[in-house]
């Protein structure tokens, strides 16, 4: 028996099982027992615990019951802190002031605000309501807001008077508000950008530096709140299977593309990735990425509340040392964060800016977005203490986890794996001809169960493209992820269908030369994709984040070659960079994915200007 790989037994059983070590002074890792050994790359995960047949806020009202005294949301930058009481209390009285503003079941009703109460609040408020929850990026722009806001005629939109992004200066709201609704002074509404919308509520967060109060067709948070305290909320008749969320795809590829997810897929998620984390009512979850994302508001905000679970929210928009010190202040016991995130982290550690102190509490958390480097990994587990960090996979259109890791989990499992699948998922990987694979075979995978979105918001053309039944009528949606599957279900993400490379007739895999290059240790960070060539179809360029980002030509110079000679005596000649560019970041999505179309684009402009060719 392998002293860190659990042992596994393969006999015939309907789904896994795990039998824990008891004896004391023994190190031991989980028994897993499991069923046969896969001969297709086809799995499904287990049928227990059944599905939760309630609606969120059935479901929120028994977590109340059983937890209310409990803290369920702590807002680091705003001082204030909600029990699961309270969040009940005060997501009540804004779904009746929102109600006399005219909001009714399956308006939907969009919401651009960073991570604070007013979010948590608003969420549960329209869950209530039957209202669809439509989340936008605060970093959208006027036309970008303006096409989301007309493409699902949204009647309200709840927003923040000034705008935080990671990194930059707060931005005012009132050139946004002025194109939507160019006289501000009416006292109805009217908006011939959006002509749906019918209010527009504003959270005051700038501290007096932008005035909003003035203009007669905007409302108040505050005083929308107020005025539906006191009362009772009539109930309504909701049913798990209603549209609660639409989600913006956060747009690897230049269209996004509104995905219509469920009571049903995002209670049923959060409550798995909770359950995978082994969260309990003691927990204290920081969670700096975005509520607008899939990440922040099902792995972060509903796996906490539907286990009694406390988030702390650092910032509007995430900080690496506000994420600190809130897991210092508030004896964390879970962090969540996309790999850039984790850097920043331990970068300020590392530097002393942030004392290395307090943490003692950290055992689980949530890495996900991007592969996780090895030595990043360590890093986590060594210096902050997340042993039992875990590996999620999954897409806005499945709501949005499909496979994970668990807490114990070997080493190589969450280095190389993205784990195994959820309960009530299933998983196949296919060819080009949507046959099933072998274990070990790369392939699309495609995913299946209740987590599967309705379909894609007015727009039934690309909702086929993704979900498409086999012979016996069951749903598939087709990730357009590339991936393979073990013999004991270890899915392994080897990069998106559209980022292979066809070099003279060869499919090349990106993620192999990345893996390769940050071996490095003059690199940074590396993406890399393919170019147009008149001789080979497309060949490989490498953008590069060097250690040392104020080198000079000679020293950039010397890296190219050495990545060049690095990936020819590790890989093969045929995967050297023809191209190779040096950059300080990328472009990437809310959930940390790298938007490869955009350097794409980049690559090609630079190589007709006669940049990245290294001898």
């Amino acid at each position: 028996m392998h002293l860190f790989r659990p042992l596994k037994i393969s006999i015939s059983t309907a789904r896994p099982y795990a039998l824990r070590c008891v004896r004391p002074g023994l190190v031991c890792q989980s028994l897993q027992i499991t069923r046969g050994i896969l001969t297709q790359a086809q799995d499904r995960g287990a049928s227990e615990p059944p599905l939760i047949e309630q609606t969120i806020p059935e479901y929120f009202r028994d977590v109340v019951s059983e937890h209310g005294d409990r803290n369920a949301v702590i807002s680091r930058h705003q001082n204030a802190r909600l029990t699961y009481h309270d969040l009940d209390i005060q997501s009540d009285a804004l779904a009746r002031g929102l109600e006399k503003q005219g909001v009714q079941k399956g308006d939907r009703v969009a919401v651009m605000l960073g991570n604070g109460v007013e979010y948590c609040v608003a969420t549960y408020a329209l869950f209530k309501l039957g209202a669809m929850l439509v989340p936008l990026n605060p970093a959208f722009n006027a036309l970008q807001i303006t096409s989301a806001l007309t493409h699902l005629a949204a009647s309200h939109l709840i927003i923040s008077s000034e705008i935080n992004l990671p990194y930059k200066a707060p931005r005012s709201i009132m050139p946004l508000l002025a194109h939507l609704m160019p006289d501000l002074n009416k006292s109805k509404l009217e908006s011939e950008a959006v002509p749906s919308l019918k209010r527009v509520i504003v959270v005051e967060n700038s501290a007096g530096r932008v005035e909003t109060a003035a203009f007669g067709s905007l409302s108040s948070y505050t005083d929308v709140l107020r005025d539906g305290e006191g009362g009772k909320l009539a109930p309504k008749e909701l049913d798990a299977d209603e549209v609660v969320n639409i989600q913006f795809t956060s747009g690897t590829t230049s269209m996004p593309k509104a995905a219509c997810l469920t009571h049903r897929s995002v209670l049923n998620n959060g409550k798995s990735i909770g359950d995978r984390m082994l969260l309990t009512h003691k927990d204290i979850v920081c969670c700096p990425p975005p509520l607008f994302h899939c990440f922040g508001a099902v792995l972060g905000y509903m796996a906490t509340s539907t286990h009694g679970s406390a988030i702390v929210l650092p910032s509007e928009s995430f900080n690496a040392e506000a994420t600190l010190r809130a897991v210092q202040e508030n004896a964390c016991t879970a962090l969540y964060g996309v790999p850039t995130m984790f850097i920043s982290e331990l970068e300020l550690l590392a530097s002393g800016a942030v004392p290395y102190e307090g943490f003692s509490q950290l055992r689980t958390g949530i890495a996900a977005g991007s592969s996780i480097p090895a030595a990043l990994m360590r890093k986590l587990h060594d210096v902050l203490g997340l042993t039992q960090l875990t590996i999620c996979y999954g897409m806005t259109e499945t709501s949005p986890v499909s496979a994970m890791t668990t807490t114990d989990d070997p080493m190589w499992a969450r280095l190389e794996t993205v784990g195994k699948l959820l309960p009530h998922v299933e998983a196949k990987v296919v060819d080009l001809d949507g046959k099933v694979v072998a274990p070990g075979v790369r392939g699309e995978l495609a995913v299946a169960g209740y987590l599967v979105m309705k379909g894609y918001w007015g727009d039934e053309a690309r909702t086929q493209e993704a979900i498409r039944p086999d012979e016996e009528g069951k749903l598939w949606m087709y990730t357009g992820d590339e991936a393979s599957m073990d013999q004991d279900g270890y899915v392994r993400i080897t990069g998106r269908i559209k980022d292979l490379i066809i070099r003279g007739g060869e499919n090349i895999h990106p993620l192999e030369i990345e893996n390769a290059i940050l071996a490095l240790p003059s690199v940074t960070d590396v993406s890399v994709v393919g170019l147009p060539d008149p001789k080979y179809g497309e060949v490989v360029a490498a953008f590069i984040m060097p250690k040392n980002m104020n080198a000079g030509d000679e020293e950039k110079l010397k890296t190219a070659k050495e990545i060049k000679t690095w990936v020819k005596e590790t890989l093969s000649p045929h995967l050297v960079p023809k191209y190779i560019f040096w950059a300080d970041g990328w472009p990437k999505t809310a959930s940390g994915k790298i938007q490869k179309f955009k350097l794409r684009e980049t690559g090609m402009r630079l190589t007709e200007e006669g940049q990245g060719l290294y001898p």
